[in-house]
């Protein structure tokens, strides 16, 4: 694995981005935290029929508590916020801008609870990301929108929430089983997404292929082969590090719409890819030791 450590990254951030692809086949068929109780449900069966048949070690009580607290952050409430703003009105341009605050918030906890040091570079690096994500989805801020506390509250909620979640994993769940701990972290997800399907929608499917190919890409490419890829590199590095990456989501989800759907890239939006890319290798760069 460690050979292909250095392709980890970017092989996440594309990955990471196809989930607002697939949200846009699956949404207008299904509600959203219907949508994920499903997707949660067969990431579980599929995990633990991995983990059984590869004989992978399940983690001790009180670990797999905390990964299940980490996955009701950085997936139920993470996602739930993500999906019930974009089905309720909220302008997806506007969501992802909140949502972009995340390596901001997760950088300012992580210094104080991990004892992770952010230099000079990396808070520059941070900002030029920041900068970047709002040059990308800026230009679609215009396309409407409801502005309401009740949509905008929970793409706040998302942020906050996957920037504890990776906190949390660092902190209390690390060494790990990554099978075993992220068939926990969906347990812990299931929970909350399942109760609010339950109490507040009709918990009904449209199905036709959109949704079926969606719910497919987005459990087992998403919900497994990009967690994977985030546990690991949430081993292996720095959590602000890792939340660097997020800065890319917007500008490559961005490239994916213009070849899948034939949405333009103005100059502002290819000007802000730029600026994400320095950010993020500001942000993610290395220092060299002092003799």
């Amino acid at each position: 694995m460690q050979r292909f450590l250095p392709l980890f990254p970017g092989v996440f951030v594309l990955l990471w981005s196809t989930g607002f692809i697939g949200a846009r086949y699956a949404m207008p068929y299904a509600e959203p935290f219907t949508f994920l109780s499903i997707r949660f449900g067969l990431a579980l069966l599929v995990l633990g029929a991995m983990a059984l048949v590869a004989g992978a070690a399940w983690p001790r009580p009180r670990l797999a508590f905390h990964s299940m607290v980490a996955g009701s952050l950085i997936h139920g409430i993470y996602l739930g916020g993500v999906f019930f703003a974009v089905r309720h009105g909220l302008n997806a341009g506007v969501v992802a801008l909140i949502v972009g605050l995340q390596p901001i918030i997760t950088a300012i906890v992580a210094a104080p609870v991990l004892g992770e040091s952010i230099r000079p570079r990396h808070a520059v690096g941070l900002v030029l990301g920041l900068v970047g994500v709002a040059l990308v989805i800026l230009p679609k801020l215009g396309a409407g929108g409801d502005y309401h506390v009740v949509n905008v509250a929970p793409a706040c909620l998302s942020a906050l929430a996957i920037s504890l979640g990776t906190i949390w994993q660092k902190r209390f769940a690390t060494g790990v089983d990554v099978r075993t701990g992220t068939f926990f972290q969906y347990v812990g997800a299931l929970v909350p997404v399942v109760a609010l399907a339950a109490l507040t929608e009709t918990m009904r499917v449209e199905w036709n292929g959109a949704v079926v190919f969606a719910l497919f890409w987005l459990t087992v490419v998403l919900s497994i082969g990009a967690i994977f890829l985030m546990m690991v590199l949430i081993r292996e590095g720095a959590v602000s590090k890792v939340a660097s990456l997020m800065y890319l989501t917007p500008g490559v989800t961005a490239v994916m719409g213009y070849l899948l759907f034939g949405e333009t890239l103005t100059l502002v939006q290819l000007a802000g890819l730029l600026l994400a890319g320095a950010g993020v290798a500001a942000a993610m760069g290395r220092t060299r030791p002092r003799a």
